[in-house]
């Protein structure tokens, strides 16, 4: 397949303009990922000390199961409890987060480093200091996803 890609800086709104001869499903999901591209997120209800929140996502540092409940951690370390489970939050998030645990889902931007740990695993320490690792099974797309080798 061709691509061509024009760089216009006085462009307001990105165009694409696929010609095709028919419908296969990865054209589908590529057509799905560019009309994604610039959305931004909902805002994400949330509870805290009984009182609910409207959290922007581009504010959450990461999100995990804790026990029976799904908690998020924003930018100044508060803890918000989630009423959605994990898989459906992954969905609404978008690329910049990802899953690096069965338990966890990171903002790729929020990272402060990651360090080797044991068995396999990775430490993780997110910009706000909350701590977590990254799990061997996700340990390569994690990698991938960072183009670190």
């Amino acid at each position: 397949m061709k691509v061509e890609c024009k760089i216009d800086p006085d462009c307001r709104e990105a165009r694409a303009v696929l010609h095709i001869e028919k419908m296969t499903p990865a054209i589908a999901q590529a057509i799905s990922l560019l009309e994604k591209e610039g959305e931004k997120p909902p805002a994400l209800t949330a509870t805290r000390n009984g009182k609910t929140y409207f959290l922007d996502p581009d504010s959450l540092e990461l999100v995990r199961t804790e026990g029976r409940e799904v908690a998020c951690y924003d930018k100044l370390k508060c803890r918000y409890l989630l009423s959605m489970p994990l898989y459906e939050l992954e969905e609404i998030l978008g690329r910049q987060f990802a899953r690096v645990s069965k338990s966890t889902i990171i903002n790729l931007r929020r990272i402060s480093h990651v360090a080797a740990g044991l068995n396999g695993t990775m430490e993780l320490v997110m910009k706000n200091g909350v701590e977590d690792y990254i799990s061997r099974s996700y340990r390569k797309s994690f990698k991938e996803r960072l183009g670190l080798r």
